[in-house]
């Protein structure tokens, strides 16, 4: 595939191993951290939710920004944002050596991020045989730091309330659906280039929650459909919420001051979603649901639709994924990043808040009569 040469414009716009499955701890490979100039820095995901909000930090910031975009890919996010852009893909290591040339510093925060796939290995060369590609090419360039976005879904976790650490054991027979899997394999492939003298920190993200979620992600389209009132009923579970800019900031804190070799959760307040409703309502000045639905009768609706899905190649209306994910409070503990990076924690709520007014002023719904009720708080 040809791909065009970078220019600085101001855009307008299967089968896995069983050996992996043992119990992986996180790696101890601390050494001292470096407060990294970032110079130039090449940016994977610059387009998608997490990325576009590092784009805009880094710039704020006065960094020179290279970013990594497909061909024909959406690049609204990075409206009027002053970034060269290089165009690539993930599958093609030509043009990632061309485009991280020169940069000193690289951010990977690209991902195939969905709870369903028809063609799952797709998923997986992106996630797994993308991350090595990619970071073969920042060893080759001799870069200066390298932060590797992962997920706190690759992490352990207990499930009961108890909040997951950077330490709590994991294994990969824990990963659920091909995300969590294909995420879980990629945070071990970064972790094996720091044997080969790469200078990687990991940053795990909990669920981030603000403007810019264009496409959008799953939490993302929770808050939608709960403002379009096509949410009467739920499935209650728990999630770590973080405002996505505070979430960007992370990862830069986590280039200048993280510990080679270290990982890092990004993340702020632990919610169920019920409460995460509940906030949503007090914010929107809608109605949250009253209807709570008992998990055994979905999680069998969910499987049924999956093989209905696998049939039709359509998308599940009730990912199995998703479903499976909900059956575990999905509680982390960010102390490590707010001790040792100085990560943010603004209120949840505002953030809430920003991804609601976000959502309404780009037309994925409509205020509720009056307007919306934007209030702050924790």
């Amino acid at each position: 595939m040809e791909h065009t040469a970078p220019s600085r414009v101001k855009t307008t716009e299967q089968s896995l191993p069983p050996s992996l499955s043992h119990n992986v701890r996180p790696s101890r490979r601390g050494r001292h951290n470096i407060d990294t100039a970032m110079k130039k820095v090449f940016l994977t995901g610059a387009t998608g939710f997490i990325g576009a909000s590092i784009a805009r930090e880094l710039v704020k910031q006065g960094c020179r920004v290279r970013a990594l975009v497909r061909p024909g890919s959406d690049r609204s996010n990075l409206s009027g944002l002053d970034v060269e852009l290089h165009e690539g893909d993930l599958r093609d290591a030509g043009s990632l050596e061309r485009g991280i040339a020169g940069c000193d510093t690289l951010f990977h925060a690209a991902a195939d991020y969905r709870l369903w796939t028809r063609e799952p290995s797709a998923m997986y060369e992106v996630n797994v045989g993308g991350t090595r590609a990619l970071l073969t090419a920042a060893l080759k360039r001799d870069v200066s730091r390298v932060v590797y976005t992962s997920s706190v879904g690759t992490l352990g976790n207990p499930g009961d309330g108890t909040p997951g650490t950077e330490q709590t054991p994991v294994t990969f027979a824990e990963m659920v659906g091909h995300y969590k899997k294909s995420k879980f394999l990629a945070e071990r492939e970064a972790e094996s280039f720091l044997g080969r003298g790469l200078p990687l920190v990991i940053v795990n993200p909990s669920t981030p929650v603000g403007g810019l979620d264009i496409k959008p992600t799953p939490t993302g389209k929770i808050i939608v459909d709960f403002l379009n009132r096509k949410m009467p009923a739920y499935l209650d579970t728990g999630l770590n919420l973080i405002d996505v800019e505070d979430c960007a900031v992370g990862h830069i804190l986590a280039a200048r001051h993280g510990r080679v070799g270290e990982k890092y959760i990004l993340g702020n307040r632990n919610l169920t979603l019920r409460e995460i409703f509940t906030l949503l309502a007090e914010i929107s000045g809608l109605p949250a649901p009253r209807v709570r639905l008992p998990y055994g009768p979905i999680l069998l609706a969910a499987y049924l639709n999956e093989g209905l899905s696998r049939l039709t190649g359509k998308e599940p209306l009730i990912p199995l994924a998703g479903v499976r994910m909900a059956g575990k409070l999905m509680y982390f503990d960010p102390t490590k990043a707010v001790r040792e990076l100085g990560l943010p924690q603004r209120p949840v709520k505002d953030a809430l808040a920003k991804a609601v007014e976000w959502f309404h002023a780009h037309g994925y719904a409509r205020p509720a009569t009056g307007g919306a009720q934007r209030t702050t708080g924790a």
